[in-house]
């Protein structure tokens, strides 16, 4: 039975910038992967692998062809995947902000293993990430390492306030709900304490209480850790954690947000892109004040 995983990227740029950024090697080799060949044609070879390309570390195992290439509508290109023939499609269309690309990745048959399809999400969530963020100009990537046997996401920010002023952001929830959408937020500012954004939502017609619930480490104005369940809500896995560090930096904060246990690269998911978010709306609920 050929399983499909469809996904839909919006592209702050026209379709011929899009176009460009699927296709170019240097592009590509900035938010794709670490090595690319490109022959800009049906047929042509589309090789891509290095340590940021899942199953693919050598240029011996990169044997990918492109099936469609047609600027700026459409590229589709081979990719053997999980050990099944596949293949990937993007059809791009013109909008008012931008270009819409809709994803399509078929396989012949569909995976089995241990949370497959959830990491072919995943890995295209991942990717639709670094994309967006490429073409916006922004700096938030994150190409994983996929022979890190311990992944994490590690990001910082300075803010213009006293360390106090941030830790209370952290622990207060009027002041959550400005930054990271906390709805109901619940803190109880100790170990073991309960810890929660309040967020609710359905993943698969399941409803899913997400984010954190409890502090795994409290020191005052210096650093907070609390547990991260599995976003989908699958118990089987392992809980990841948060960790939030302050430092003094002159009369600035540096904030550095770790989030760490991660079972596999691929889990990282669209992860860095929503922490870049969630810590640029910090400094600005903070310096407000």
């Amino acid at each position: 039975m050929i399983y499909i995983h469809e996904f839909t990227w919006t592209a702050p740029a026209s379709t011929e910038n899009t176009f460009q950024a699927l296709t170019d090697p240097s592009v590509l080799q900035k938010w794709f992967a670490e090595h690319v060949e490109v022959e800009g044609k049906e047929g042509g070879t589309f090789r891509f692998w290095g340590k940021h390309t899942i199953e693919t570390p050598t240029k011996a195992q990169a044997s990918q062809k492109i099936t469609s290439y047609d600027p700026p509508n459409c590229f589709g290109f081979t990719w053997p995947l999980l050990g099944i023939e596949s293949t990937v499609t993007f059809a791009l269309d013109a909008g008012a902000d931008g270009t819409t690309i809709s994803g399509r990745h078929s396989f012949a048959e569909a995976p089995t293993g241990v949370r497959v399809k959830e990491l072919i999400d995943d890995l295209w969530r991942l990717h639709g990430g670094n994309f967006v963020t490429y073409l916006k100009g922004g700096d938030g990537f994150l190409l994983p390492d996929y022979n890190d046997p311990d992944p994490e996401i590690r990001q910082s920010i300075l803010i213009e306030a006293p360390r106090e002023a941030v830790f209370a952001a952290l622990i207060t929830p009027e002041m959550m709900a400005e930054w990271i959408w906390a709805e109901n937020a619940v803190v109880e500012p100790h170990l073991g304490g309960k810890y929660s954004y309040g967020w609710r939502y359905e993943v698969g017609g399941h409803n899913v209480a997400g984010g954190p619930t409890k502090i795994l480490e409290y020191i005052e104005n210096e650093k907070l850790v609390t547990d991260w369940p599995d976003w989908r809500g699958d118990s089987s896995v392992p809980v990841q954690t948060i960790t939030w560090l302050l430092a003094d930096e002159g009369d600035y904060t540096r904030v550095t947000v770790i989030h760490s246990g991660f079972t596999r690269p691929s889990d990282i998911s669209d992860y860095p892109f929503g922490w870049d978010g969630f810590i640029s709306k910090l400094k600005n609920t903070v310096e407000k004040k």
